[in-house]
């Protein structure tokens, strides 16, 4: 048996990245998943792959109709609605604040703010209604702590965390939970698109991130998109029915301190080798 067998899922910002691996894992785990996303023909490729399991829907996120759509969709087809993973993002500028457009700011927020808002406010009307459900959003370790992402990005995800929390409080006495994860360093096209890359030459970043990302915190190697599907499995099954109001860090311990033992351990030895000759 799957942990989420019989559940019903809407995953956004599905046909890539964390969504993908989301998409893929939670049909593995026994869901059957409507995801949403603007590359559609990844998307189709994604839904032909997984046969009746996932069904595919064009969507952007910043639009309410089409939110809508995509929870609508899974009521009509399966009766009902387990969860919600509000997961479409984009990176963001990393530029100085000086150099922030306003344009980018407004593009920011209506995705990853305004998207996750959206996805809540129409899951929730299915949830409340049938007194069940699970609401997953995706944050960051940049809503934890500043320092890890440009500045549109970090207040995004401090508002993603606020709002996660703010919700939980009303939707809770409705068995219905509401909690957000908190990726560390995951190894997708998402940082090379921050600096402006387009999505087909970011894809072949990824071996390259991979590589950068195994030595910026304690656990060796980078983060995957499994990592943090994992983690929304685990808040959408029902071994987390009194989990609500959460953000869960998934960074193989970056926000725990800055840095690795090990190298802190090598320059130790390094002051002393140095202070005893």
């Amino acid at each position: 048996m799957g942990k989420l067998d019989g559940k019903v899922a809407v995953i956004t910002g599905g046909a890539s990245g964390i969504g993908e691996g989301a998409v893929r894992l939670f049909v593995q785990e026994g869901a059957r998943v409507i995801f949403g996303d603007l590359q559609a023909d990844k998307g189709a490729r994604l839904s032909a792959e997984l046969d009746d399991n996932a069904t595919f829907l064009r969507a952007d996120v910043t639009q309410a109709e089409q939110v809508k759509a995509l929870i609508d969709l899974a009521v009509q087809k399966y009766g009902r609605l387990d969860c919600i993973f509000n997961n479409a993002g984009v990176p963001g500028p990393v530029s100085g604040l000086l150099d922030n457009e306003v344009s980018d700011f407004d593009h920011t927020v209506a995705v990853m703010l305004r998207g996750v808002f959206l996805g809540m406010k129409y899951a929730a009307q299915v949830m409340v209604e049938q007194r069940s459900g699970s609401i997953i959003n995706t944050a960051s370790v940049a809503g934890i702590e500043a320092g890890h992402a440009g500045h549109i990005y970090t207040g995004v995800k401090h508002g993603v965390i606020g709002l996660t929390r703010s919700v939980a409080l009303e939707l809770g006495e409705h068995n219905v939970r509401v909690n957000a994860i908190c990726p560390g360093g995951i190894a997708t096209p998402i940082f090379a698109r921050g600096f402006g890359m387009e999505i087909a030459a970011a894809d072949a970043t990824v071996d390259k991130v991979k590589q950068i990302l195994q030595t910026v915190q304690a656990i060796p190697r980078a983060g995957m998109p499994e990592d943090i599907a994992k983690a929304a499995v685990w808040l959408a099954s029902d071994d987390s029915t009194f989990v609500n109001g959460h953000a869960l860090v998934v960074d193989g311990g970056l926000t725990a301190g800055n840095g690795r033992w090990s190298k802190m351990q090598e320059l130790g030895m390094q002051l002393l080798m140095n202070f005893s000759s």
